[in-house]
């Protein structure tokens, strides 16, 4: 069903070539700088020694894991043959296939518009995979009835919006991006009726949009006017009781209500006790119920269109808000899905979850499919996640920012796809349910023996003793449990008191298994095992659900620390991918022909700029917990703990990367350069190690499909971000990690700009912030320097031109990596914010200041010159 591509053997290998010439190039280059100082400015020469050194170390940990890069395809052509085709053990030809639980993750409905979050949930309750086995949870954070009516108005728009998919093969499923596309809508239709369904169906989704972004205003009214009703009987009742007394102003609080007329149990309007962001109720509401197991088929007579043969059947769909009170630590984002991950085992219990974002709505219909193409293959019980590609709509035609992030997603992780997979980057993920409970992959011990176990004899005669026992018997173990079926008495030390979550454990992992229609399956099942009906859904098992989301449950288990997203970091994606790789499951890139998965990004500088601060500052937490790679277990593989070791490293390259951008302003200043002069051997040293980067530049653009356009605007980025926000990452990091002081971010926000005519408006919004603060002094210091340094070479009686040259190449590269960054600043038709003058004029004037006092004019022998206050 999935089949692996190795690229062009000469690219690779010329690849792998220029990589070991760079390194030894690299070597001797920083070994002839080490023995070779400028004596005449040895300051300047050793913090440029110390800087490339560790740049060249850094380039090495990103260069290693590109060594063996593979492309992955996929048949579902062979997938629905061996699932969904009658056959023996399935003669009616039910579908085989295992369950999906999708998670959608939301928190504010002001960041995050509901509109795009429901435009997500119809695309997931469209999906081309049987609905009997997929079921939707919408996990609001924020517990705002905002939200929780939005998904109602979705779960009835789906009604029409579904089916119309199935009858007409719609792509995209997402109804905004779908009427919004700028080719023909009518190309390769053969049905017709298909003008008159998609004009009645745009009619019915406008009025949808209508209602959906009416809704703040009608629940404030409707909370409003039934707050008046309680105000005047809380009165007529203080009268009947008081009878003659004077009848005193009655205040209640102010509740949000309902549609129908009870209160909310979640966060109100106008926020009470127990009734505020951080404190109120747990809520499971069913928006659509599980589905027959029989396809239920339409008629001309059910509603505005005629789904005559096609199935009208509609998906699960749960929306979930967790309890919050006061002093509990909710673990924000991970805590969310942790949550979602127990109540959804307890109502449908997929044995594969997929975790999108709200704005990351399905591309692809067949999206799931194609992952559970690798699940259900040989050998794919061993595989915890697959991972699709981020791709992003509504970037500017140039992408200024990198928001397309190119070179990660289609060089860096089709690269790790080739040793244990791809990391896990938070959306657009497909789970092994069990590899989230935090359970060993199957044959663990006979892949990787225990380090230990050729040292005791004891731990070795266990060992062969668990290969005469059967597989299925062995299926659950963790990392720290030998014994050949799990000991069930610690699951719920792990998992938590729920006898209904406890006992969905083995049955999500029997079902997750690939069919055992071939010697070679080990760990399988037997085929037609899941044609069976599904279980009802009754008031006991949401009752169940609820209990399990209570802010108490994890009260001393393993949840979040073991079991489930992993807490402790703002980049929990991350640490849970790491912590099953550690256990050894591999992980697989899926990149599809049609893009998966669709979602924004912002396009913003400053917006962007938080977004890269959060990413640095949870890698430099990574960096000093135990997350770190130095720390990996023996079944991780070399190169990828290397990988993981290079995420935890990154942001401190900033650190080097700032002094090295002020270099040759000071060379500038000074009238010194980093070397004694630029004799041969320096120059050849530097045109090898620039022209070899060149050429690995354009093998990687080669292989990977991307655009040179997208290479530079990834390094100019990084240059960007290390100088920015990636140095207050290490600053951040730093101060939790030695004072304690804990790190709070805002939610990226996915609306747009107010500008509705301009649909990159966003990208022109000027906001300051203290990010920008290095850049911006970067820029003008070089500036500054080298406007000194052709005034000193121009007057001087004997021009070093060398010293010239070398700084003002250097402080121009430093210039046109950050162009992108000044463009922003100047905001759209010039209009930049009165800070950035400010801060802009008094650099300058402070540079001046201590150039003066530094080097004064000849013939003056005080600091300053000859200038004196009056």
């Amino acid at each position: 069903m999935s089949f692996i591509f190795t690229f062009a053997f000469y690219v690779m290998y010329t690849c792998r070539l220029l990589i070991f010439v760079r390194v030894v190039v690299l070597g001797l280059f920083l070994a002839w700088r080490v023995n070779h100082p400028n004596n005449d400015a040895i300051w300047l020469w050793g913090m440029s020694v110390v800087c490339e050194i560790w740049f060249a170390f850094s380039w090495l940990l990103d260069q290693l894991p590109k060594l063996c890069p593979v492309n992955r395809a996929t048949d579902l052509n062979v997938l629905k043959d061996k699932f969904e085709t009658p056959g023996p053990n399935n003669p009616p030809g039910k579908s085989d296939l295992p369950g999906i639980d999708v998670f959608v993750s939301t928190a504010d409905p002001e960041k995050e518009p509901p509109l795009v979050t429901a435009n997500t949930i119809l695309s997931i309750l469209a999906a081309d995979y049987p609905v009997e086995k997929l079921a939707c949870y919408v996990s609001d954070d924020g517990g705002a009835l905002l939200t929780f009516e939005a998904m109602a108005e979705a779960a009835s728009f789906a009604n029409i919006w579904v089916p119309f998919c199935r009858k007409h093969d719609i792509e995209p499923r997402n109804p905004e991006s779908y009427f919004n596309l700028k080719r023909d809508p009518y190309k390769n239709k053969v049905k017709p009726d298909f003008v008159k369904d998609r004009r009645r169906v745009k009619r019915e989704y406008d009025e949808f949009k209508v209602r959906i972004n009416s809704l703040p205003d009608s629940i404030r009214r409707r909370s409003d006017a039934y707050h008046a009703r309680e105000e005047i009987k809380a009165m007529k009742l203080q009268r009947q009781n008081r009878e003659d007394e004077p009848v005193e102003s009655v205040k209640i609080p102010k509740a949000t209500w309902m549609a129908d007329g009870t209160h909310w149990p979640g966060t109100w309007l106008n926020p009470a006790t127990e009734h505020s962001r951080g404190d109120h109720a747990g809520i499971i509401q069913v928006m659509l119920k599980p589905p027959s197991d029989d396809p239920l088929l339409g008629n001309a007579d059910d509603g505005p269109i005629d789904f005559t043969d096609v199935d009208i059947r509609l998906p699960l769909l749960v929306y979930v808000s967790r309890e919050k009170r006061p002093g509990y630590d909710h673990n924000k984002k991970a805590g969310a899905m942790n949550a979602l991950v127990r109540a959804s085992a307890i109502m449908s219990n997929g044995p594969f979850i997929l975790n999108l974002d709200c704005d990351h709505y399905i591309y692809n219909s067949q999206a799931m499919r194609e992952g559970m193409c690798f699940m259900m293959d040989r050998g794919g019980d061993r595989i915890c996640y697959v991972q699709f590609p981020q791709r992003f709509e509504g970037i500017d035609p140039s992408d200024r920012y990198a928001n397309h992030n190119t070179v990660f997603f289609d060089v860096n992780m089709r690269a790790l796809d080739g040793l244990m997979g791809p990391v896990y980057v938070g959306t657009g993920c497909l789970f092994r349910r069990i590899a989230l409970y935090g359970f060993d992959p199957p044959r663990s011990k006979e892949h990787h023996p225990g380090c230990c176990s050729c040292c005791f004899f004891g731990r070795k005669k266990k060992h062969s003793s668990m290969a005469h026992t059967p597989e299925e018997n062995r299926a659950l173990r963790m990392g720290d449990s030998d014994d050949e079926e799990m000991n069930l008495s610690l699951l719920p030390k792990r998992f938590g008191n729920s006898t209904f979550l406890i006992d969905s454990i083995p049955v999500a992992e029997f079902q997750g298994r690939p069919l055992a229609d071939h010697p070679a399956v080990k760990n399988g099942r037997p085929p037609g095992a899941l044609t069976i009906p599904r279980e009802l859904l009754d008031a006991s098992t949401v009752a169940e659900a609820i209990s399990v989301i209570s802010c108490w449950y994890e009260d001393k288990t393993e949840w979040g620390h073991r079991v489930g997203w992993i807490y402790g970091s703002v980049t929990e994606d991350v640490v849970t991918g790491y912590r099953m790789h550690n256990r050894g499951w591999k992980s697989v890139y899926c990149v599809t022909k049609r893009d998966a998965f669709r979602g924004t990004a912002p396009i913003n500088l400053t917006d962007r700029l938080h977004q890269v601060l959060r990413w640095a500052t949870g890698s430099v937490e990574i960096f000093f917990s135990r997350n770190n790679a130095l720390l990996a277990s023996p079944r991780m593989k070399l190169l990828q703990r290397v990988a993981y070791l290079n995420v935890g490293i990154y942001p401190f390259t900033s650190i080097f990367l700032i002094v090295y951008c002020f270099l040759p302003a000071l060379s500038l200043f000074s009238g010194q350069f980093i070397v004694q002069t630029l004799n041969v051997t320096f120059l050849t040293y530097l045109l090898t190690i620039t022209v070899t980067l060149c050429l690995l530049a354009v093998l990687e653009i080669k292989w990977s499909g991307i655009e040179l356009e997208e290479w530079w605007r990834n390094e100019q980025f990084w240059l960007i971000g290390g100088t920015s926000a990636h140095l207050a990452a290490v600053l951040q990091g730093l101060l939790k990690v030695i004072a304690g002081i804990e790190i709070s971010f805002t939610l990226t926000s996915k609306s747009a700009g107010d500008d509705v005519d301009d649909e990159f408006a966003d990208l022109y919004v000027v906001k300051w912030t203290s990010l920008m603060i290095p850049p911006i002094t970067i820029m003008m210091v070089n500036l500054i320097a080298i406007a000194v340094g052709f005034s000193r070479t121009i007057y001087s009686v004997i021009p070093q031109w060398s010293r010239l040259l070398g700084g003002v190449f250097f402080s121009f590269w430093v210039l046109a990596h950050l162009y992108p960054f000044a463009k922003g600043l100047m905001g759209r038709r010039g209009r930049t914010p009165t800070i950035v003058f400010v801060w802009s004029g008094l650099i300058a004037i402070t540079i001046s200041l201590l150039w003066v006092a530094i080097n004064p004019p000849s013939g003056s022998t005080q600091i300053g010159g000859s200038f004196q206050f009056p």
